[in-house]
């Protein structure tokens, strides 16, 4: 009876220790993938910046529209905390709006050797912040979900991990992007 006992206590333990062990596993799996959906945002953020740059340089626009949008670009690119972060991304979504959904601006930059093709990469980028930010918040919900499991808590599997933030901008595309 004893040594039937301590084979089930003991079946217990294992079965224990193989589950936290898993859910350890998996919170640092959550982790990993954490981090690369906000390399990959960072990236996607990155690169639209430096095609508005790029579209702000090319002489296609008037002057005073090439030095707002680069204005906006360099904003995106030099904030500092998370909070100015989303704040500029936020004012160039906007300035994009701005200068994109003026009346004919397609055509006139159709009419322009380089032109379609800045639009081409600019349609990209900007879909690809879109992508890359629902990516990395949904990221962030499922771990934080799982930061706050009562075994997660107690055990402290995270560690001292603080919870992740959503980052929340404003990135709809301008509408003569989205018109396409």
């Amino acid at each position: 009876m004893t040594t039937t006992l301590i084979l089930v206590v003991g079946a217990l333990v294992v079965l224990t220790a193989v589950y936290v062990s898993w859910r350890a596993g998996r919170l640092d799996r959550l982790h990993i993938r954490l981090e690369l959906a906000r390399e990959a945002l960072d990236a996607a953020l990155v690169r639209r910046a430096a095609v508005c740059l790029e579209l702000a340089a090319s002489r296609i626009l008037d002057p005073a529209t090439s030095l707002v949008l680069a204005a906006g670009a360099h904003e995106a690119r030099t904030a500092a905390g998370p909070e100015e972060r989303e704040r500029a991304e936020s004012d160039l979504s906007r300035t994009l709006r701005a200068v994109l959904d003026q009346d004919r601006f397609r055509e006139k930059l159709a009419e322009t050797p380089a032109g379609p093709e800045l639009l081409e990469e600019l349609d990209a980028a900007v879909a690809k912040v879109v992508y890359a930010r629902r990516f990395y918040n949904n990221a962030v919900g499922v771990t934080r979900a799982a930061q706050r499991r009562w075994l997660a808590r107690t055990l402290r599997l995270a560690g001292h991990t603080e919870y992740p933030d959503f980052f929340e901008i404003d990135d709809d595309p301008p509408y003569a992007l989205a018109a396409e």
